[in-house]
């Protein structure tokens, strides 16, 4: 996906050695050559932002932009800053950039307890691994639970760091002096499945998705029997959806994890539009994560949006018809609404769906779907008769 690449950029710009073969990505951060990262590369990605933690462990000083990313919302730092600020850091902000560094001769963070007044992934993440090479103890109040955070501290333990709780709403962390080499495999990914199993329930298809953590899936599971489509768990790291022909409408609610993500709340939208009856969708997160309404009505949806709250009523059928993505996971909830629906979708934007999924159209070939990229400039060639041309998912 072009998010690692941008990461592995952003990584070589600080003096980080790689190399990529495959899945395979070999990291060597034996000698970080500077410790400010370049602005054109954070400002692409929110996730970039991620580094000043590390940086400041290491070096003693980061200079990071504020971030970019989807515009979803307001995602402020301050959770951030304010952590590294009761870590001992000095924070300060230099035109759009943010300057930290450790004062005194020590140039070590020190460990202290830092509640979290949400449960914040990137300051949960960015403040676990700050205080893994902090001088004491660290305790994180607060700290979001998402498997991603799991994932992340069993990681920094494998290089030796010292983390408890990690899973849970407090995360203790014991810093350490130094982190050593790993080889680790990181853990599927859970919206990536999830975006296949909504896929299969709006097209009737029955699909087995390998290799996943079904316990990741729980909540995107529990909507999914709830509309009448159940899933089957063939084995410790395999589920199966068993499709079903009568849909029925539900309501959910975007919640930090174990709640149902946000990352999944267009794709279920999309689904919901071919349910029977009025569904209710609340995003409790993201302030703008409901663009995707307008291009869903453009297909034929009926949905109507009050602040942060969706109604749903529910279509005999979507009908294909120019869409524009919006932001990361709007681009995949199009995507999947074009594969049921009537006629040929074209999608422009899929510069968001490259972003965080990798080879999403080839994957759906290989289950049967009929689609294809195309040039933006030849986009208004192809035939416009539903007959001639199944659903079309062009760039």
């Amino acid at each position: 996906m072009v998010d690692v690449s941008r990461m592995a950029e952003l990584l070589s710009a600080l003096g980080i050695q790689l190399k990529r073969e495959g899945e395979v990505l070999e990291v060597n951060a034996r000698h970080i050559a500077q410790s400010r990262a370049p602005y054109e590369l954070v400002s692409q990605m929110r996730a970039s932002f991620f580094v000043i933690g590390p940086l400041l462990a290491r070096l003693g000083e980061a200079r990071v932009p504020l971030p970019g990313g989807c515009a979803i919302g307001a995602r402020p730092v301050d959770l951030h800053v304010r952590g590294l600020q009761s870590l001992g850091a000095e924070v300060q902000f230099e035109h759009g950039t943010v300057y930290a560094y450790v004062p005194g001769n020590k140039r070590r963070l020190q460990g202290a307890k830092i509640y979290l007044d949400v449960p914040s992934v990137g300051a949960t993440e960015t403040l676990m691994m700050a205080a893994t090479l902090a001088e004491g103890e660290t305790i994180l109040e607060n700290a979001a639970q998402e498997p991603e955070v799991v994932d992340l501290a069993n990681f920094c333990r494998a290089m030796g760091a010292q983390i408890q709780g990690a899973g849970t709403n407090r995360i203790v962390i014991t810093g350490v002096d130094s982190l050593h080499s790993v080889e680790y495999s990181i853990i599927p990914d859970r919206i990536e499945a999830g975006t296949f199993l909504v896929a299969g329930a709006m097209t009737h298809s029955e699909i087995s998705l390998f290799p996943v953590v079904p316990a990741h899936l729980t909540p995107v599971i529990a909507k999914l029997k709830a509309i009448g489509v159940n899933v089957a768990i063939d084995g410790a790291n395999t589920v199966r959806l068993i499709p079903s022909r009568t849909l029925s409408a539900t309501d959910l609610k975007t919640l930090p994890y174990p709640g149902f993500p946000t990352d999944m709340q267009a794709q279920f939208m999309a689904l919901l539009t071919l349910c029977e009856g009025n569904s209710v969708i609340t995003e409790t997160l993201f302030e703008n994560r409901l663009r995707h309404v307008a291009e869903l009505n453009r297909m034929g949806a009926d949905i109507r949006v009050n602040g942060n709250i969706a109604i749903v009523q529910g279509v005999s059928k979507l009908s294909g018809a120019p869409v524009l993505a919006t932001d990361l996971r709007a681009s995949a909830a199009l995507v999947v609404a074009a594969l049921a629906a009537d006629g040929m979708t074209s999608i422009q934007g899929l510069h968001h769906l490259d972003r965080g999924y990798d080879n999403l159209d080839g994957k759906l070939k290989g289950l049967g779907a009929n689609l294809q990229r195309v040039r933006e400039d030849s986009a208004e060639s192809l035939p416009s008769s539903p007959a001639a041309v199944p659903p079309v998912v062009a760039s």
